[in-house]
């Protein structure tokens, strides 16, 4: 019998074979465990608070004191194998690797669509997919930036500077034309992509980008939009050179679409001399956008210095077409959100 159970049995009743109740006593395994008791700390039952801080301050330093003393008998150990004439580092024991703690992204619930390093059905897609001529280097991307009807201050403030992130970009007042209108002027002036900033409240809040001149088009919402001042840098930083663009942990086919719709928006040969750096992170379907520059110290230390701006984008819907089509994928929160461990992207 395991230890422990002979104490819940000691006042039940068992039947005998002729049924007469039978009263079963401990095993001697339970009489010789012992309680066990959680660890308490050094100025535990001391009610005087002067007399806890003594002792806990004395406890503090007996084991810094032991801590000193271990690192002193490596020391010793070290110099005695130096001294026998051995070379290279002293034998140490080995510790056990440490576990890496668990997270969200980390325990995330299987998904049928998560892409493999060699899928060759994904790089058949791939190399059939609308975006297939741009990483064939065939065309260089022209990309039209637009606002909403009413445009403030604090979103041409941001797109002006999306324009100086993105390379042969060009601005284009909406003044009150469709976007289904603007697709077909766009794809008559040789543009490639389309990106809108929507704006609520005088605040950017939206993100549709549309690849001309079939599609696909991609609704993001935009989250905590910062812009160089916010972040104490002046614009005069950003370069003309062509980014370098990372596109970090698409994990699924829907992802990997998003992570190319993403990139095709800049040169795909960038410019190393400028030391610029575009980088698209998706962790928990949140696609974090950061902007900086390398700035080398030496020959084996390099700083990244941010530039701005800065921003957040989570993704609504993708639709087939140039703005119009059928929607492939649509963000239903309450059905597809019902699980915490559950991305998309």
């Amino acid at each position: 019998m395991p230890k422990g159970v002979g104490r819940w049995l000691n006042d039940v009743e068992e039947e005998g074979e002729e049924g007469e109740p039978v009263e079963t006593k401990p095993s001697e395994d339970d009489e010789e465990m012992d309680p066990i008791f959680p660890v308490m700390g050094p100025g535990y039952g001391i009610k005087n608070k002067f007399l806890k801080r003594k002792k806990f301050k004395e406890a503090k330093v007996a084991k810094m004191q032991a801590k000193i003393e271990k690192a002193r008998e490596r020391f010793r150990e070290k110099k005695a194998w130096r001294k026998a004439g051995n070379t290279g580092p002293p034998p140490t024991v080995k510790k056990e690797p440490t576990k890496l703690p668990h997270t969200i992204e980390s325990l995330r619930e299987p998904d049928l669509t998560y892409v493999e390093k060699d899928d060759d059905e994904l790089a058949f897609e791939e190399a059939t997919d609308k975006y297939a001529k741009y990483y064939e280097k065939a065309y260089e991307p022209k990309v039209l930036i637009t606002s909403s009807y009413k445009l403030t201050g604090r979103t041409m403030a941001f797109i002006s500077e999306l324009r100086l992130i993105i390379p042969n970009s060009e601005f284009f007042f909406r003044r009150g034309t469709t976007v289904k209108k603007m697709v077909l002027k766009a794809v008559d002036r040789g543009f490639t992509d389309i990106l809108v900033i929507n704006e609520d409240r005088r605040w950017p809040n939206g993100f549709l980008l549309i690849h001309l001149p079939d599609g696909p088009a991609a609704y993001f919402r935009l989250t905590n939009p910062r812009i160089c001042k916010d972040i104490r840098r002046t614009r005069s930083e950003i370069t003309s050179h062509r980014p370098e663009v990372i596109l970090n942990n698409f994990k699924t086919r829907l992802g990997q679409m998003i992570a190319r719709m993403l990139g095709a928006l800049f040169h795909y040969e960038p410019e190393f001399k400028g030391r610029r750096v575009c980088t698209f992170h998706n962790q928990r379907d949140f696609i974090f956008f950061r902007h900086h520059r390398y700035e080398f110290e030496s020959s084996k230390r390099v700083n990244l210095r941010e530039l701005g701006p800065r921003f957040t984008l989570r993704l609504q819907w993708l639709q087939d077409g140039a703005f119009d089509g059928d929607y492939e994928w649509v963000l239903k929160r309450h059905e597809m959100e019902s699980s915490r461990r559950r991305f998309h992207l």
